[in-house]
């Protein structure tokens, strides 16, 4: 994604050239639109951008019991655009991102795509990334549930390769900026899956994701929903803020109120949108590189393999016959619809099931 040439480009820039060198850098790259954004709803000023970050940095010696591995100008910054330039929150966040990381010290063992675990997880698809953002310069994420193999992949590697997807997607500074949508279709999701979903482990989640992580998500987006997701909500609510609360959203299978904050133009098929059906194998061939084809245990074929060629006869021996399953909300491409008054219920957070 580029990081190595941006770490390089500021090590040369700060190196006795003074902080107008470093602050301009650290913006360089942004759109005119970007920067105008970080001003005006994350309260960022280049003119004491410096100072910001060191002020964050200051704080470090308040918590000796936690290891701060990475303290850069370029790594405070994605803290502080996570928390608007308030720099105790973004301080905060900081150390609950390397504590997360000492508490839990086995999620972050051999952290890197070619790990057994998280390669099995990207090539299932968990997570899938779309390549275009949405109107607002957001990144699209997507899971689709009913594809966890849980005699294939553990809850807690999904868990990994999602945190490594978007350790990976965040060194880019405008998504720092504009920030990640997540829609997790929950089409034939079983209540046997759903029972696997644990209070512990979906906490280890919530922590990772919300407290944990320097990404603004501007939402989370549910899609043909059984009734026992409604019972898991109220499993994690306890962990979640109420800013959380407010940006998860049921849509159930209508999927035009899905539209209405994420336009058809930027989605695939599969939620009703004008792009082609999403293939399982996009992010996981960015991550894996050559090392995607040299998956031997992979028993899913592709999302949707019923479009798209396979690219080696070996894959396809070695794929189960068995297709992923699809959603069953496709609606007409293109298609909006203006809910009337008293029909828009699929389009409340979940809070509002209080």
């Amino acid at each position: 994604m580029g990081s190595v040439p941006f770490l390089l480009k500021y090590q040369i820039l700060s190196t006795g050239k003074g902080n107008l060198a470093k602050m301009t850098h650290l913006q360089a790259g942004l759109s005119p639109e970007t920067i105008e954004k970080a001003r005006l709803e994350l309260n960022e000023n280049p003119d004491i951008l410096h100072q910001d970050i060191q002020q964050v940095r200051d704080m470090i010696i308040t918590r000796p019991d936690i290891g701060f591995l990475r303290t850069d100008d370029a790594f405070i910054l994605r803290f502080l655009r996570a928390r608007k330039f308030h720099q105790t929150d973004a301080f905060r966040l900081l150390a609950q991102y390397f504590q997360y990381r000492q508490l839990n010290l086995d999620m972050f063992k051999n952290f890197k795509a070619d790990d057994p675990g998280i390669k099995r997880a990207l090539i299932d698809g968990f997570p899938g990334v779309l390549e275009k953002r949405d109107h607002y310069g957001r990144k699209i994420l997507l899971l689709f549930a009913a594809n966890w193999d849980q005699s294939r992949n553990s809850f807690t590697d999904i868990l990994r390769a999602i945190l490594l997807s978007l350790e990976v997607l965040i060194e880019d500074p405008e998504l720092q900026i504009n920030g990640f949508i997540l829609i997790i279709d929950w089409s034939n999701f079983s209540f046997k899956q759903a029972s696997k979903l644990t209070p512990s482990i979906l906490k280890l989640a919530i922590e990772g994701l919300q407290d944990s992580f320097p990404a603004r998500f501007g939402g989370v987006h549910f899609v043909n929903q059984p009734w026992y997701i409604h019972a898991l909500y109220t499993l994690i609510k306890p962990f979640l803020k109420d800013k959380t609360r407010k940006r998860i959203f049921l849509h159930g299978n209508n999927l035009n109120s899905l539209h209405q904050l994420i336009h058809p133009e930027f989605l695939p098929s599969e939620f009703g949108g004008t792009l082609p059906p999403y293939d399982m194998g996009t992010w996981a061939r960015t991550l894996l590189g050559p090392d995607y084809s040299d998956e031997n245990d992979y028993t899913h074929t592709s999302y949707n393999a019923m479009h798209v060629k396979h690219t080696s006869s070996n894959l396809e021996r070695e794929c189960s016959p068995k297709p992923m399953k699809r959603s069953q909300s496709v609606v007409e491409a293109g298609t909006l619809k203006h809910e009337e008054k008293g029909e828009n219920e699929n389009t409340q957070p979940l809070l509002a099931l209080d």
